[in-house]
C-alpha cells in the first residue's frame, strides 16, 4: 500500500478535473522531493497543496452601470444629429441586453456623437443637455471599461483552475499571443481612461476569444502554488541534513556524494531550474500585463475582486502567490549553496 502522502498531487490533479495528462509537472516536483530525500538519506514528506482560489464569480466582478435619465435619453433621441441614431440603437430590444464590450462601444460612441452634436445645436438648452450628458457618460465610462475587461465571462476561462499546470518547455506561442493581446488592451485602457474615446475596440473581441480558448493564467497560478510547496518541502530536507547531521562534516575536501551530485545537476539545475525559468518568463509575459490591466483600474475595482487580486495577481505584493514563489525559489537556492559549500564544492563543478 503506497504511503498516502505520495497521493497528494494525483488527488489534486483529479480535483482540478483537467490536469494535462502529458504535463508531468506534479510527477516532476514530487519526484524531485523524493530524489533529494534519497540523496540525503532522509524520508520525504509532501505537504498538502491547497488549490488556488478561483477568480470571483462574474456577478461579484460586474459593476452596476448607471444610465442617463430616460427623459433626457428620449429628448436626445429626437434631436437630429448622429446621437439620435446612437440613442435609438440603445433603446432597441437588442440594445437593452448589450454584452459588456458592446456597452463600452456604445458609451464611447455616445460621447463622440454628443460632442459632434454640440456645434450643430442652435438652442442653448440643447447644448446644456448635451454637455450634461457628456459629463455623465464620461464619469461612468470607467465602469463600462471595467465590465468590458474584468467583467466578461471569458476572463473566467483564462483563469480557470481546471486545466492543470503550465506545460514544460520554452517558446510558448500561446502565452505570446495572449501577452500581445493583453498588452494592446492595456494601451487601449490607458487611452480611454485618459479621455480618448476614439480608441479602437474592434480587436478586443478576438482577444477575449483567446481568453475563452486558452487557460494559461490559471495554469501558471496552479504551477506557482505547486512549485512553492514542493520547493519548500525539498528545502526542509536540505535544512535538516545540513543543520542536524551534515553529509560532509569536513569542509573543503571537494567531494560530493554521487547521488547528491546527480540530484543537484540533473534534477535541480537541469530540471527544476529550467521549468522555473519557463514559469518566470510566462509570468513576465502574461501575469504582469494582466496585473497592469487591473491596477490601471484600481479606482473602480470591486471590493470582492480586490482581495483576490492582492493574493493571486499582484506580482509586487510579497505576500501574494508570486511573492511566496519568489521566496521559496530563493530559499531553496540558498540551501543548496550552503550544502555545496559544506562539502567544499562550487556550484559550477
Amino acid at each position: 500500500m503506497p504511503d498516502s502522502k505520495y497521493l497528494t498531487a494525483p488527488l489534486l490533479c483529479l480535483w482540478l478535473s483537467g490536469c494535462a495528462p502529458d504535463s508531468g509537472v506534479p510527477e516532476m516536483m514530487d519526484g524531485y522531493v523524493a530524489q533529494v530525500a534519497d540523496a540525503l538519506d532522509l524520508s520525504p514528506s509532501l505537504s498538502k497543496v491547497a488549490p488556488v482560489p478561483q477568480i470571483p464569480r462574474r456577478r461579484e466582478r460586474v459593476l452596476e452601470m448607471p444610465d442617463l435619465d430616460m427623459s433626457m435619453l428620449d429628448f436626445l433621441s429626437l434631436y437630429g444629429c448622429e446621437l439620435q441614431y446612437v440613442v435609438g440603437e440603445k433603446n432597441s430590444i437588442m440594445g437593452r441586453v448589450m454584452q459588456p464590450l458592446n456597452r463600452l462601444r456604445y458609451e464611447t460612441r455616445f460621447i463622440q456623437a454628443a460632442e459632434d452634436c454640440i456645434p450643430e445645436a442652435e438652442r442653448e438648452g440643447v447644448k446644456e443637455e448635451l454637455g450634461e450628458a457628456i459629463e455623465s457618460k464620461s464619469e461612468t465610462l470607467s465602469i463600462a471599461l471595467w465590465n468590458a475587461t474584468w467583467g466578461v465571462e471569458e476572463m473566467e476561462r483564462l483563469f480557470t483552475r481546471s486545466q492543470g499546470y503550465y506545460p514544460k518547455g520554452s517558446d510558448d506561442p500561446v502565452v505570446a499571443e495572449l501577452s500581445a493581446g493583453v498588452r494592446q488592451l492595456n494601451q487601449t485602457v490607458a487611452g480611454l481612461l485618459g479621455g480618448n474615446t476614439g480608441e479602437q475596440l474592434d480587436y478586443v473581441g478576438e482577444v477575449q476569444q483567446r481568453w475563452q480558448a486558452e487557460h494559461r493564467a490559471g495554469q501558471l497560478m496552479n504551477s506557482a502554488r505547486l512549485l512553492t510547496m514542493r520547493l519548500d518541502d525539498a528545502t526542509a530536507l536540505l535544512i535538516e541534513r545540513t543543520e542536524t547531521d551534515p553529509l560532509c562534516p569536513e569542509e573543503g575536501d571537494g567531494k560530493l556524494p554521487e547521488a547528491l551530485g546527480e540530484t543537484y545537476v540533473t534534477a535541480y539545475a537541469n530540471g527544476i531550474e529550467t521549468y522555473l525559468e519557463n514559469v518566470d518568463e510566462a509570468r513576465e509575459a502574461l501575469i504582469e500585463p494582466l496585473s497592469e490591466l487591473a491596477t490601471q483600474q484600481a479606482d473602480i475595482m470591486p471590493a470582492a475582486f480586490q482581495e483576490w487580486y492582492r493574493q493571486n495577481l499582484d506580482t509586487e505584493n510579497t505576500a501574494s502567490l508570486w511573492g511566496q514563489l519568489d521566496r521559496a525559489v530563493a530559499s531553496h537556492a540558498r540551501r543548496w549553496q550552503r550544502l555545496l559549500h559544506q562539502c567544499g564544492v562550487s556550484p559550477g563543478k
